[in-house]
């Protein structure tokens, strides 16, 4: 099992991590994009990316604004995991 971060470390991550913001025990973001099909090429990179790391985001979809958030329910909070989900969401969204 993955360690939960502490208050600092979870801190210091966000600050590394520009357009997260922390709700409890997870961290979010939304995604803007031009249309619904790139909206959805976004998702399916990131559900790929979750089925291949075994670590599944929270996913709300509106046409063409995606809304990611991470958290590790069996760490009980936030962890190394869901900050390098957020790197690869952000990398992905910037490609």
């Amino acid at each position: 099992m993955t360690a939960k971060l502490t208050e600092l470390e979870v801190t210091h991550a966000l600050g590394t991590h520009p357009g997260w913001s922390r709700r409890g025990d997870l961290i979010q973001r939304i995604f803007l994009f031009k249309d619904f099909v790139a909206a959805m090429a976004f998702v399916n990179a990131i559900a790929a990316e979750a089925e291949r790391t075994q670590h599944h985001p929270d996913i709300s979809i509106l046409y063409s604004k995606v809304t990611l958030g991470f958290s590790t329910h069996d760490a009980g909070g936030l962890t190394v995991k869901d900050f390098a989900g957020a790197a690869f969401a952000d990398a992905v969204a910037r490609a």
